[in-house]
């Protein structure tokens, strides 16, 4: 048997001859084409050679720098678009054209380090002009690159030479500027003056604290002796200093002493009496009105009353001495608690300094960073523009050309012989042509094989009930579906193993079974009608139940009419047996229920009467094969599968496709409404033994249409196996 690639590759071959034909001819088309070209005109290829070049001598590291970052030595390079142009210049030549002539080859991996330039033309000379053109202008592109490398290293850096030279001059004016604010302080910080300064601010502070102290006990002793305080000595010394108060005090003093004499006599109501209070009244008032004027009046009001006025105003010169001695201690008390204040602030001064010390150091070490910083920066970049401007001698180009002349030889491509060309394109073709069938054979998305069929069935656990070979017709109408109608057709053994498949494959007997297909063309109605006939000739009651409605009945085969008024009222055809069963009358126990020609089947099998009708066929027939429509037509086949007792798919290898079955089948499989018996593989290329009439003497003829055709000329026994890429006829009812 053969490997089923292989087989499948055969049966492709012969579905797409045509392809693998066409791909063939269209290759040894093109091979002739191309072998009645006629030769190449004769070109001739001059070759010059470049080496890497290196400065002699080398005083400057940026040379170095320039030519180890030189742009990479490739053909892009060495073949630039200026190069092209520049060449094409000096030499005349169209720039297209140079560009596809010149070739670049670097060298390999350990041979000569030489870099090969080439250029074809049809003269030999004019090959030999332009590589010489092609290896000066290289040499001069790559020194040009490096100097203007080099030169924009120099613009580069003093272009930024300027920012960085600001930058300098202003961190050193900062430094400069906080020197001038802060370097006095920073310098006594260094030489210790802070400290010193402090410690005598506090010793100050103790000297007049001691002095104040001895103040403020003479004041006290002097206060207590007076009974006034140095602010009321005060006052009393310049009250009793002024002529005009003594004037006053001493009239108030004589209307004071009239007022008592005149009081030992007369009322208070007196006449008099009343005129010398008024006198003393405008007195007293004039006084403290000239207090007032002498010491302040809002001082003397906050300090003494009337009374006390007129008592301090007048006092005698050695209590005058005292309060001016009291005056005097408070007047140095005072300037002394200034001082004393003074020097505290004056240390607090001080200690604030002391403590910002740290950080005005660190703030100028930190400029003085940012100066060493800058200025490092500064002299680099100097040492770096000095570098470059020495590297402008020493730049030089990165390839040189190698001393020795240009070699030019003839390079016109000497054609294949016609002969040679035809069979290697012949070979092509047949090669691709075997190429594309197989590649159109994988995209197809059908089965070729039984080996595949089979293969997808078990990958899914679903059983197959059997295997049907193609039926053959040697002559007759292809449009006639070939039936087993004959006792001794060589067919009626495999509808025998299905029929024995189907009692084995569930528990009890399958009385009602439902064939459909994924799709059409894959033979279910084929299969049902053989089956129902194989199960007759078995001597089995059987019925052959056509619903599918969509198609036009198949029982003129059998011979068998049909009532054309039937479809005018199909639930009363459908709702009695007697009304739709029919009887085969050349196979015994074989009836059959034609279908009708209807558009909508889906409400006939959903109806009461259709119910009745398979409850009435369940009771009469032994076997009831209902010929379903396809899957993917419409939903008849799971409407009628309620009625039955399982299902069976027919495939067909050639005609089966995986989408369809993926789509449609395998979601019966695990389906718990739907009890789906397993598959039967329809159209099988398997051999089928064929007998003469010399082996059967009664039966001298095979029927495989219902109609007897002489099979004279043959072997006793002989298989007839489908070839390659040819469909049966029966395959596609």
């Amino acid at each position: 048997m053969a490997i089923p690639i292989i087989k499948k590759y055969l049966i492709a071959i012969g579905k797409y001859k045509w392809l693998g034909a066409g791909i063939f001819f269209l290759a040894l088309g093109g091979g002739g084409v191309v072998a009645i070209q006629p030769d190449p005109k004769p070109s001739f290829t001059a070759e010059g050679f470049l080496t890497s070049n290196k400065p002699l001598v080398v005083f400057s590291k940026t040379t170095g720098e320039v030519q180890g970052q030189a742009p990479q030595i490739n053909p892009d390079f060495l073949l630039a678009p200026d190069i092209i142009k520049i060449v094409a210049e000096q030499t005349k030549e169209d720039p297209n054209k140079l560009r596809e002539g010149a070739k670049v080859i670097m060298p390999k991996e350990g041979t000569q380090p030489y870099i090969q330039v080439q250029y074809r033309a049809e003269n030999a000379e004019k090959a030999k002009t332009i590589v010489n053109a092609l290896l000066k202008t290289m040499v001069e592109y790559s020194s040009k690159i490096n100097e203007t490398r080099v030169q924009t290293t120099i613009e580069e850096l003093e272009k930024r030479l300027v920012p960085v030279e600001t930058e300098l001059k202003e961190s050193q004016q900062k430094l400069e500027q906080y020197d001038r604010v802060e370097g006095a302080i920073l310098s006594g910080a260094r030489i210790g003056a802070l400290p010193t300064a402090i410690a005598t601010a506090q010793e100050q502070q103790r000297q007049l604290r001691l002095s104040m102290s001895g103040y403020e006990a003479q004041i006290r002793s002097i206060s207590e002796k007076l009974g006034l305080t140095p602010e009321q000595a005060y006052v009393a010394q310049a009250l009793s200093a002024d002529p005009i108060l003594a004037s006053l005090r001493a009239q108030i003093h004589q209307n004071e002493a009239q007022l008592e004499i005149l009081l030992q006599d007369l009322q208070e109501d007196h006449p008099q009496i009343l005129e010398l209070r008024r006198n003393l009244q405008g007195l007293e008032g004039l006084f403290d009105q000239r207090a007032a004027e002498v010491v302040g009046g809002n001082r003397a009001a906050g300090l003494l009353n009337n009374g006390q006025v007129r008592s301090i105003s007048s006092l005698d010169p050695a209590r005058q001495q005292l309060a001016s001695t009291l005056v005097g201690l408070q007047a140095e008390r005072d300037r002394v608690q200034q001082q004393l204040e003074a020097t505290g602030r004056t240390e607090q001064d001080l200690r604030a300094e002391f403590a910002t010390l740290p950080n005005k150091q660190l703030e100028r070490e930190r400029l003085s960073q940012q100066v060493a910083i800058k200025k490092t920066l500064y002299d680099n970049m100097q040492s770096l523009l000095a570098d470059a401007k020495i590297a402008q001698a020493e730049v030089v180009s990165s390839v040189n050309i190698l001393p020795q002349p240009v070699r030019v030889y003839p390079s016109t491509k000497q054609s294949l012989p016609m002969p040679l060309i035809l069979v290697a394109s012949a070979v092509v073709g047949f090669v691709g042509g075997g190429v594309a069938i197989f590649l159109v054979s994988l995209l197809d998305g059908k089965f070729y094989t039984v080996e595949e069929v089979r293969g997808w069935l078990q990958d899914r656990d679903l059983p197959v009930l059997g295997v049907i070979p193609a039926v053959w017709l040697f002559d007759g109408d292809v449009e006639d579906m070939p039936l087993m109608v004959e006792p001794y057709s060589p067919y009626l053994e495999f509808y025998e193993r299905l029929r024995t498949a189907l009692r084995r494959v569930a528990e009890k007997p399958i009385k009602v079974l439902l064939l459909t297909s994924a799709a059409a063309s894959e033979g279910k109605t084929f299969c049902a009608y053989n089956l129902a006939i194989a199960s007759a000739r078995a001597g089995k009651r059987t019925l052959l139940f056509e619903a599918d409605l969509r198609q036009p009945s198949r029982v003129k085969d059998l011979k068998v009419a049909v009532d054309p008024e039937s479809s005018l009222e199909p639930l009363r055809y459908y709702g009695q047996s007697a009304n739709c069963v029919r009887m085969v009358p050349e196979i015994e126990n074989l009836y059959v229920v034609p279908s009708l020609a209807v558009r909508n089947g889906g409400g006939i099998w959903d109806s009461s009467e259709v119910e009745r009708l398979f409850k009435e066929l369940r009771g009469r027939f032994d076997l009831v094969v209902v010929d379903a429509p396809a899957l993917s037509t419409g939903t008849e086949a799971l409407l009628l599968e309620s009625f039955c007792d399982g299902m069976a798919v027919v495939t067909r290898p050639l005609v089966s496709e995986g989408g369809m079955l993926t789509e449609f089948v395998e979601p019966l499989i695990d389906s718990e409404d739907v009890r789906l018996l397993g598959s039967i593989i329809n159209g099988a290329d398997i051999p089928v033994a064929l007998y003469s009439g010399s082996a059967l003497p009664d039966k001298p003829t095979v029927n495989l249409r219902g109609e007897s055709h002489n099979l004279s000329g043959m072997s006793e026994k002989k298989s007839y196996p489908p070839q390659p890429g040819e469909v049966p006829t029966g395959s596609r009812f």
